[in-house]
């Protein structure tokens, strides 16, 4: 099972590779070369979990509890892969979007320390060494959101420093709480010794603090004002990246602690994740329809979007479960690609403001597909990604008969729609507003450039076309989490 140390192992000899060469052409074949490898483990490993089942390996030859586990399951598995396309796809786009003297191997140092810290999380099972995969992220991601050196960079690091580092802190303190009701820190074993001995008294002190730790990190309700606060200041190839990413390294987290270790007062706090779903939903929603710059719009939809994926752990059915976990792979894709977009319209345009840009359908009517693919499948329209992600969501929520947050959700789709329309009208289809003397200054766009936004935008067609095969992957991902003691058994057999 060694397998399992590739997508810690592979980030880590990319980084060392681009420290140790000169900043050349190498440097990014070796990001994308590093992102390609990335994505075939991913990928082997998930063909390994659908034949075998769960996967481990025992750090140092320690088995559990006493050393560190990396455990893939299923929902691992699945994340595995999508965040792996999401940083092939970024690798591709650097280079016409990045300025060149920012671009060098210091920035791919970086960009692999990031992914190191993401496929860390997503495949420990121990709580401690998750904290320090979060770490390696928040570390990796304020170097990134800060890198072009701009005073308005700096401005939004802090912000994002400043709260996601309370949000370590919150995780830090949980952990140490838990530790000291179990004296241990393998997930596993916790679960193994609450489900036997049942939950010590104060345990809920615990959950409450790591609830809000991953709370800040997946930007829900009211802990989001971090995101919008920083996500559109920096480059748009730097908020591409984020976008699809690290909020879901969150809801992730949260999914496997709350689906495996704190399952005591479970109605309680089903209906605590009901509340903040639809108020994230809402906020975003109404947030984002107020905007008029393309990376606010996105940026506020990355947070109602969050609550759609946090809506299914609060209805905690195997439907909504299954759900939630198609909406997270299917919103990493889509939001990445609406970005990548704006990215190209500005490289164009020269601006984000949907008030000073137009005429892009019949500037680059390409383009317009490229937009129009990721813009329905956040929107929920049939046959992309996000209409099958949405429907089973709803469908849960109206057999479990959770019809308030259902509707919410219902509704924040029209909002989602009308703000996806609101970018189409201004920048497509609405005049050019720009003078001929803007005109001679604008980018123009390689053949390369649009690699990205195609692939992704391919993934969320075929999430949609094939959605039966993708479900079947999830309902697995689901099974896994809705009877954890799979999970507890294969690490401590």
């Amino acid at each position: 099972m060694n397998s399992v140390f590739l997508p810690i192992l592979i980030p880590l000899i990319a980084m060392m590779l681009l420290i140790f060469v000169r900043p050349t052409r190498f440097g990014r074949a070796v990001m994308v070369a590093g992102s390609s490898l990335l994505l075939i483990a991913a990928i082997h490993l998930l063909v390994q979990v659908r034949s075998q089942g769960i996967i481990s390996l025992y750090m140092g030859a320690w088995e559990a509890p006493f050393g560190i586990s990396l455990v893939i399951d299923m929902f691992s598995a699945l994340m595995l892969v999508v965040s792996a396309l999401i940083f092939l796809a970024i690798s591709v786009y650097i280079p016409g979007f990045m300025p060149r003297k920012t671009s060098g191997n210091r920035f791919g140092v970086f960009f692999f320390a990031l992914a190191m810290g993401v496929n860390g999380a997503f495949i420990t099972g121990d709580i401690f060494n998750l904290y320090v995969w979060f770490e390696l992220m928040l570390i990796s991601s304020f170097v990134l959101i800060t890198y072009c050196k701009q005073r308005e960079q700096y401005h939004a690091g802090i912000k994002y420093l400043g709260l996601n580092f309370l949000g370590s802190l919150f995780l830090l303190a949980g952990i140490g709480l838990l530790y000291g009701k179990t004296g241990s820190l393998n997930m596993a074993h916790i679960a193994a010794m609450f489900a036997q001995n049942g939950f010590p008294e104060g345990i809920n002190l615990s959950a409450s603090l790591i609830f809000l730790a991953f709370g800040i990190k997946a930007a829900i309700f009211p802990l989001f004002f971090w995101l919008p606060a920083s996500y559109h200041k920096p480059n748009v190839t730097i908020t591409a990246l984020f976008a699809g990413i690290l909020t879901k390294v969150g809801v992730y987290a949260m999914f496997r602690f709350f689906t495996l270790i704190y399952l005591q007062d479970g109605e309680a706090w089903h209906m605590v994740f009901m509340v903040i779903a639809g108020l994230t939903m809402l906020y975003g929603g109404f947030a984002a329809s107020t905007q008029y710059k393309m990376r606010k719009i996105l940026s506020f939809h990355i947070i109602s979007q969050v609550g759609y994926m946090v809506m299914g752990l609060g209805i905690f059915t195997p439907l909504a479960i299954a759900g939630s976990i198609y909406f997270i792979m299917h919103n990493m894709i889509a939001k990445t690609n609406t970005f990548l977009v704006a990215g190209m319209i500005h490289k164009i345009k020269g601006s984000y403001d949907l008030k000073s840009i137009g005429g892009m359908l019949k500037e680059n009517p390409f383009l317009a597909v490229l937009y129009i693919i990721p813009a329905f499948a956040l929107a929920g329209i049939p046959p992309v990604s996000g209409f099958f992600a949405k429907f089973i969501l709803i469908k849960a929520g109206f057999e479990a008969g959770e019809y308030m947050v259902t509707a919410v959700a219902l509704f924040t789709g029209l909002l989602t729609l009308y703000s996806m329309i609101k970018i189409w009208n201004e920048a497509f289809l609405k005049a050019d507003t720009q003078e001929k003397t803007e005109i001679n200054h604008r980018g123009k766009l390689r053949i390369i450039d649009y690699f990205p936004s195609v692939l992704l935008g391919l993934i969320s067609l075929l999430m949609g076309i094939f959605a039966n095969t993708v479900f079947d992957y999830v309902q697995q991902a689901a099974e896994i989490l809705m009877n954890p003691d799979l999970y507890i058994d294969e690490i401590l057999q």
